[in-house]
């Protein structure tokens, strides 16, 4: 079984080397398996373009999605990618022998540079037709450009570099503009900077490439068949149109660096990798004789541009002796080795081919490869055919390449998105750093994996690493999910006991003072974690018995106030006898809950203060569940308990305004047992109206009568308006108190003067003192002194009444003088009003043809009317519209009543015995016509409407109705 797994994983690892988009094959490690869950997608995938070239394709050069190719000797296709339908064909006009030696397309794709065999150079734009020949270029074989991607536009290519075959750089710069048929020519100005020799002399420039450092500094990196010269400088400000002059003056005197290989291949080629467009480049490699030198562009190095330079050698099969590679382009993670036959591609961080991409004959050789820096697309291409390859996912198994080196933070961030391999790089990172002894970081590592958790932890545990099994169990309890409560409770516990056998072994070593500070400040750091907060609250009864059963109450009131549970707390201090700890976390906390629960055990010890911090909590403490905490402790019957029970009471009814009837029957019992003196006063505060006392006054009358509290008793009979009972009650105590109850019922004189004459009963019978019941007598208007003469006993004379009968008499005589004078007044009255009478009979009124009704202004004489004696006059319908919003409801319903009837009634025939019997049989039936008339004339004309008290009553009602104020308020707008 173990062979066939071996295969298989041999079969795996080829197949990744050696073909394209190959799958992920995960790392076993730990015991577990890695499934692949998706299907990988190709790093390379080659696309062969839909084009049947007419003649062969001798050059070909892509830039910023434009694509060049020259076609024989004499035309030129050009492509604009994203119109491929739309090729633009133009003539060189060539008639010599010439042939398109290399072609040079700028990093705009704006400015192509055409050089012939017959060392001539010719100039396209891409916004024009015309092939325009460089002058000053004639007689050099250009074998490279350094385009300026720093000054370069599109109708000026700005300084630019041109490498020849005789080995000189030389300036240049092209213009765009045409002008006439005598304008300036495209080439501004073409002059050499300098010469590249070898051992033999001047060599060929192969490539050049001119880049801009991000402070400035210029770099310049050409190439011959066996050396890689370097040329750094800084240009100075302002002086850009100097071009690349001042760079190459510097080396006039000595040399610039290089590189050297002693093997050639005849020529060479460099290749730069630009992540993003208009950046700058990140990664150069060099193909020349001894294979591809790789490395880094540092534009911070002082002294050379390469940096972690190395050469990767050629794969087997490829080099100077067998079969040469003609081109080579970069990509982030590979390069691209074109060969007359296929396509090589080398991953740069393990020299290792993953891709062998072989081309068939019936196309022909391959000529050469480019790279689209623009969309990073790479372009190769035989005389008869043309094919592009895209780069799909380049980095698609780059982790494991980083992993194999064990740079794990770089494996990392290439499979982020990847779960199962960024497991398997966690947990190699893991048993590495676990390998190494750093168990801290290891556990980290661990906790990110899904390793098998038990595997883990004995690991640690055999290792004697308890610190690092804390780190990996704090961080495992920090990914648990919500619905993992189970696991969360054992890793809590778990913890919990390692951090507590940690600090008991630790306890008590003096030596290990400070180390038992720091880990008790991870143990406190760890309860008190916001993070872990949830899982402590869902553990915190196990992790209770944990720390009671490794006696370490210090940490169990800390992670009591931690957690909130502050009802444990409590009980600590109660059960300690700390009750003021107690006290003072009740307090702090304010739970009305705790306070319940445990003020019946803290009064007892500490009332004053119980006390103080019920007052201090205030409202938020219902008093009524106090109340047996205060029963329980007043049962003893001292003065301090009872005290501080009505200093909390009167606290509530004072100043909370309670209005609780068990408050304040509480309230009055402790008055009666402790405070007498308050009972009378605080019965008195609340009043004599018994809907208005809060307390149960059947409960105070039994409670004062039971202590002997008799001012009191009286006090809540006159509440409840048992008059008697009370006068009975207060001539036991005091002949005023019951003098001030019989005064009370004052809308009964009946009942007022029962009981005057029961206290006079009592003065006369029970104390048998004559003055003080004429001092009775006296208080009270209503008795006399035949009231109270049977109560005197029969041996009294009339000499103690005399005065009181002088004065009975005289009463009477004045009363009878009053009835008299009221009889007089009554009669005088009569006569006067018979003698108006007579007056009013004779009186009458005038009414004039032009006089007019006061309400609608029109004549008076042309309907019914009525005359007033004010002289307001009035048509009989508009006084009864006036008068009819002034009555009241019941008046209206009359008034409509009348008017139905008086409707109904049948008309008044004249002068016929007949009719007249006809209407005494109606009036048989009903009211007659008449007494309709004079019933509604009562009711409408009983005063004038202007004159009469319905004009006063109406005084405060508004000139507009409400219900039509908004209509009416409108039609002023």
């Amino acid at each position: 079984m173990a062979s066939i797994l071996d295969e298989y994983e041999d079969s795996l690892s080829r197949s990744a080397v050696l073909q394209p988009g190959c799958p992920s094959v995960g790392i076993p490690h730990s015991g577990y398996v890695n499934a692949q869950l998706e299907k990988e997608v190709p790093i390379f995938t080659k696309q062969r373009i839909d084009f049947t070239p007419s003649e062969r394709i001798t050059s070909l050069v892509v830039a910023c999605n434009q694509l060049c190719m020259s076609l024989g000797k004499d035309t030129l296709l050009r492509i604009d990618l994203g119109k491929a339908n739309e090729p633009n064909h133009v003539e060189l006009g060539r008639k010599d022998d010439a042939k398109v030696h290399k072609m040079f397309l700028d990093h705009t794709g704006f400015h192509l540079l055409i050089a012939l065999s017959s060392t001539e150079v010719l100039y396209v734009n891409r916004n024009g037709q015309k092939v325009r020949p460089l002058a000053r270029w004639k007689g050099q074989l250009v074998e490279s450009v350094g385009w300026n991607k720093a000054l370069g536009t599109e109708s000026s290519t700005g300084p630019i570099l041109v490498g020849t075959a005789q080995g000189q750089i030389f300036e240049a710069e092209l213009s765009a503009s045409e002008g006439g048929l005598f304008g300036p020519a495209p080439d501004l100005y073409f002059r050499p900077l300098y010469v590249l020799n070898e051992e033999g002399g001047p060599a060929p420039v192969c490539s050049l490439e001119a880049e801009r450092g991000p402070d400035g500094r210029a770099f310049v990196i050409a190439t011959t068949r066996q050396r890689l010269f370097q040329f750094i400088g800084r240009t100075a400000e302002g002086t850009e149109a100097q071009g690349f002059l001042g760079l190459f003056a510097a080396y006039t005197d000595h040399p610039p660096p290089f590189r050297e290989f002693p093997s050639s291949l005849g020529y060479s080629e460099l290749a730069f990798y630009t992540p993003k467009l208009r950046s700058a480049p990140r990664a150069f490699a060099w193909m020349m004789g001894d294979g591809v030198l790789y490395g880094a562009l540092d534009h911070g190095r002082p002294d050379s541009l390469l940096s972690e330079e190395r050469v990767w050698e050629y794969p087997e099969g490829v080099g100077p002796g067998a079969s040469p590679p003609l081109a080579i382009v970069l990509t982030q993670f590979h390069f691209l080795l074109l060969l007359a036959d296929r396509v090589e591609a080398v991953c740069t961080l393990t020299g290792q081919v993953v891709l062998r991409d072989h081309f068939l004959e019936k196309f022909g050789p391959l000529r050469h490869m480019v790279k689209d820096s623009s969309t990073g697309h790479l372009w190769a291409y035989t005389e008869r055919a043309v094919f592009r390859y895209h780069v799909q996912r380049e980095a698609r198994d780059v982790w494991r390449t980083y992993l194999d080196m064990n740079r794990f933070d770089l494996a990392k961030e290439y499979c982020r998105e990847r779960p199962d391999c960024l497991d398997t790089v966690l947990a190699r990172e893991a048993d590495f750093c676990f390998n190494q002894r750093r168990y801290l970081e290891s556990a980290r590592c661990y906790a990110l994996t899904q390793s098998y958790f038990e595997e883990i932890a004995l690991k640690f545990l055999e290792a004697r690493q308890e610190e690092a099994l804390v780190e990996f169990l704090q961080r495992k309890l920090a990914g648990l999910k919500p619905a993992e409560r189970t696991q969360a409770t054992l890793l809590t516990t778990w913890l919990t006991e390692l951090y507590l056998s940690r600090l008991g072994a630790l306890q008590g070593d003096p030596e290990a003072l400070n180390l038992y500070r720091e880990t008790r400040e991870r143990f406190r750091a760890f309860l008190s974690s916001p993070r872990h907060k949830e899982w402590l609250f869902a553990s915190r009864a196990s992790i209770h018995e944990l720390l009671a059963s490794h006696g370490d109450t210090e940490h169990m009131v800390y992670f009591a106030v931690i957690m909130q549970d502050y009802e444990r707390v409590v009980a600590y201090h109660c059960q300690h006898e700390a009750y003021e700890e107690a006290l003072a976390v009740l307090a702090r906390h304010r739970d009305p809950q705790l306070f319940y629960k445990f003020s019946p055990i803290l009064i007892r010890h500490i009332p004053r203060q119980l006390v103080d911090a019920w007052i201090e909590m205030g409202s938020r403490l219902d008093a009524r569940q106090l109340i047996p905490a205060l029963v329980n402790y007043s049962q003893g019957g001292e003065a301090q308990q009872v005290s501080q029970a009505i200093r909390y009471m009167e606290f509530c009814v004072n100043v909370l305004g309670e209005t609780e009837q068990a408050i304040h029957n509480y309230l009055l019992s402790l008055y009666a047992r402790g405070q007498p003196a308050s009972l009378l006063a605080y019965l008195e505060q609340a009043g004599a109206s018994p809907h208005r006392v809060h307390y149960d006054l059947k409960y105070a009358l039994r409670l004062c009568a039971e202590h002997g509290h008799h001012r009191a008793c009286v006090h809540v009979y006159k509440v409840l308006e048992l008059y008697e009972e009370a006068v009975d009650l207060a001539l036991q105590v005091d002949v005023d108190l019951a003098k001030q109850c019989a005064d009370l019922p004052e809308e009964d004189e009946e009942l007022r003067k029962k009981l005057w004459l029961k206290i006079a009963r009592h003065v006369v019978q029970e104390e048998e003192d004559v003055q003080t019941a004429m001092a009775c007598l006296a208080s009270c208007p209503l008795l006399k002194i035949e009231d109270v003469l049977p109560f005197f006993p029969d041996f009294v004379t009339i000499d103690h009444f005399k005065e009181a009968i002088c004065s009975s008499l005289k009463a009477y005589n004045h009363h009878i003088q009053e009835l008299q004078r009221e009889m007089e007044e009554a009669t005088a009255s009569a006569q006067r009003i018979r003698r108006d009478l007579q007056e009013l009979r004779g009186r009458y009124g005038t009414v004039e043809p032009q006089d007019k009704c006061a309400t609608c202004d029109f004549p008076l004489l042309n309907r019914p009317f009525y005359l007033f004696l004010c002289g307001h006059m009035f048509h009989a319908d508009c006084l009864l519209q006036a008068v009819r919003p002034g009555l009241p409801a019941y008046k209206q319903a009359r008034l409509e009543e009348l008017q139905r009837k008086l409707g109904a009634a049948p008309p008044p025939t004249k002068g016929s015995a007949r009719a007249k019997e006809a209407e005494g049989g109606a009036a048989a039936v009903g009211p007659s016509r008449e007494q309709l008339k004079a019933d509604l004339d009562e009711l409408v004309a009983a005063e004038c409407v202007y004159c009469g008290e319905l004009m006063i009553r109406s005084i405060d009602r508004p000139f507009i109705d409400p219900q039509r104020y908004e209509e009416e308020h409108l039609s002023w707008l």
